[in-house]
């Protein structure tokens, strides 16, 4: 079926919030409200159509709210799952291989192979903030770090979970997220991979969770999330990671770093290694204090 999108971009996110609101009235096949994760301050905001929409009150909503005049695109009918499948490169970062079942054969000797399916939700390892994390995992395990216990906050496809499960045999490995779709995915994608007795997928707000708090301090904490939930979450991850351990914390633009780093270092935090892939980094901590 042949669908049309119409978007534009506001300065704050309560009108932003208000216009998305607006929109539903216009929109029945949805609306989307986002910021944009580009340093703007920006939101965008998408309503989807089934047929092309009123040009005239558009104009209107977006005059009323001032924002944009909406940009209209016609889109196709697409199978995107299968063109995703056609273009999506499997994905390498160090020791390891991220790939889809249709890439199954392109494995590389040697390599840690990583199977996540282009057809799930919330991420297949090609954003820079999961390779960069990836990169910073390589970098620990080369060095010789061994974690016993690793935990990946905010986990999505638990590819971090899972990566560190591949290389610490023995680890407990616990992912979790806040969404209960992101945790039927990080499972089905640890079943797939054969870590399904291996990986433990929680839902839980950050660490907010009985299983969470009574594995203790973790070796190893991974949070790729955003920087406003990054340091939200600094005094928990004070409190989970064990003294010579080590998190890792990414979806963090370059230009978010200093804010990420003054907001660790007075908690007893070093920054032992950073990764920089594109406009993201990826910030390797060691936790020092007790």
């Amino acid at each position: 079926m042949t669908t049309w999108t119409a978007f534009t971009t506001l300065s704050d996110a309560a009108s932003a919030a208000a216009l998305g609101e607006a929109l539903e009235r216009l929109a029945p096949e949805g609306v989307a409200v986002a910021e944009i994760e580009d340093g703007s301050g920006l939101h965008e905001v998408a309503g989807y159509f089934a047929a092309p929409p009123d040009a005239a009150a558009l104009a209107l909503l977006a005059a009323a709210f001032g924002a944009r005049p909406f940009a209209v695109s016609e889109l196709p009918e697409t199978d995107w799952v299968a063109h995703v499948r056609r273009e999506l490169a499997p994905v390498e970062a160090g020791r390891f291989f991220l790939y889809g079942s249709h890439d199954a054969d392109r494995v590389p000797p040697g390599r840690v192979g990583l199977l996540i399916e282009a057809a799930m939700a919330f991420g297949t390892g090609h954003h820079g903030t999961t390779r960069a994390c990836l990169l910073a995992l390589d970098r620990l395990a080369e060095a010789g770090f061994a974690a016993r216990t690793v935990a990946d906050i905010g986990c999505g496809t638990a590819v971090l979970a899972l990566a560190a499960a591949r290389v610490w045999p023995e680890a407990r490995i616990l992912a979790s997220d806040i969404d209960p779709v992101a945790v039927e995915v990080a499972q089905a994608n640890a079943r797939a991979n054969g870590l399904a007795g291996r990986v433990e997928c929680l839902a839980a707000e950050g660490f907010d969770h009985p299983v969470l708090a009574a594995a203790g301090r973790f070796d190893l904490v991974f949070a790729n999330i955003l920087m406003g939930p990054l340091i939200g979450l600094a005094p928990a991850m004070a409190d989970s990671v064990a003294p010579g351990g080590h998190a890792i914390l990414s979806g963090i633009l370059q230009d978010q770093v200093p804010a990420i780093v003054d907001s660790y270092l007075p908690l007893g935090f070093t920054v032992s290694a950073r990764e920089d892939l594109g406009d993201w980094s990826a910030l390797t901590f060691c936790r020092t204090a007790a």
